[in-house]
């Protein structure tokens, strides 16, 4: 490490610190110290830096579907912010699973891996609720807590701004596609949280709310959204504009108002959430909730680096700001705003 330091101009502490992602280093300076150590064909012994700090170099990275476009990137994000400082990724898929949830735990707590970065689908049953000594977890995602560090952007209102732009553009039946009542009262936290920012802004703009508008979905994929839009389409019910719980579920939906002729914009907006790749490249694309996918992924890891270090840190919640992406699916307003209506 003293000759890494020497041939890149800094001090050891600084390769340390590029080493253990233990503290932040100005990217210049971490792209000198890696450069150097190539040079020098310096390997670092992870064995033996656990054996001196009890830390295995391993971090957990859990999410509830490993299949959507949406954990994928921002699986993407956290490994790339992980490599950066100097921790490796061990991913699972909980499938919504408290057990699988509380495996990875275990495995924490058993320093197999050093923290934990989680995703869980509700509370209720996730084991940060029934576990007393949690090992370094990081939540992201919607669910409320203050027991640990969380992530997370402001759903509700995210979803109420989308809404207000599908009425904006002259909507005035609008479909949530992703979400209903049922499982917003299961404590599934992002359906409440959408759900209600949906209903926040049809209440600010004098429209109503109505169950026949708000359709669960098998899965939040597109297969699942493709499902939830056919069977829609089947019940009659009339509807101008769609706001998608997420883009995979917005994708599902565009192919199946595609099949029964129905067009986005011009007689139906679509508007979808998170801004996946695949959303920006759609065949009309896709009008969404985005946020920067890097930045979440490294204030989860600047989070949990800091709980590594310091176990008694008071909770902390970060917010991440989103913003409302306009492209061609809401491009309206929509031919007969209020009646198009799904074929039975």
């Amino acid at each position: 490490m003293r000759h890494v330091a020497e041939r890149a101009g800094v001090s050891p502490k600084t390769v340390s610190n590029v080493l253990t992602g233990t503290a932040q280093v100005r990217e210049p300076t971490r792209l000198r110290v890696e450069q150097a150590m190539r040079e020098l064909d310096f390997v670092p012994n992870f064995s033996a830096r656990g054996l001196r700090n009890g830390r295995t170099g391993v971090i957990g990275l859990a999410l509830p579907d490993l299949g959507t476009a949406f954990s994928a990137s921002i699986t993407h994000a956290v490994v790339e912010a992980a490599h950066a400082r100097g921790l490796v990724v061990q991913v699972e898929e909980t499938a919504a699973e408290p057990a699988r949830e509380h495996d990875l735990v275990t495995r924490a707590r058993t320093h197999q891996i050093d923290g934990m970065i989680l995703n869980p689908v509700r509370l209720e049953d996730s084991v940060v609720e029934h576990l007393d000594h949690l090992p370094p977890i990081v939540l992201i995602g919607e669910v409320e807590q203050h027991r640990t560090d969380r992530v997370f952007i402001d759903s509700r209102a995210a979803a109420r701004e989308a809404v207000l732009h599908l009425v904006s553009n002259g909507a005035q039946r609008i479909l949530a596609l992703g979400g209903a009542e049922a499982g917003a009262v299961l404590g599934k936290a992002t359906v409440g949280q959408r759900l209600q920012g949906y209903r926040d802004a049809l209440t600010e703009s004098g429209l109503s709310s109505s169950a026949a508008l708000e359709l669960e979905v098998p899965d939040w994929t597109i297969a699942g959204g493709a499902i939830g839009m056919r069977e829609f389409l089947a019940s009659g019910v009339e509807f101008d504009a769609v706001l998608a719980f997420t883009d995979s579920i917005a994708l599902g939906a565009l192919h199946e108002l595609n099949n029964a002729g129905i067009r986005v914009p011009e007689d139906v907006l679509i508007c979808g959430f998170d801004d996946v790749e695949h959303a920006r490249y759609a065949g009309t694309p896709l009008t969404t909730i985005g946020f920067d996918h890097e930045r979440y992924a490294a204030a989860a890891l600047d989070l949990l680096s800091s709980r590594m270090g310091d176990r008694t840190l008071e909770p902390r919640a970060h917010k991440i700001p989103h913003q409302l992406l306009i492209r061609s699916s809401t491009l309206g307003p929509p031919a007969g705003a209020g009646r198009r209506k799904s074929q039975k």
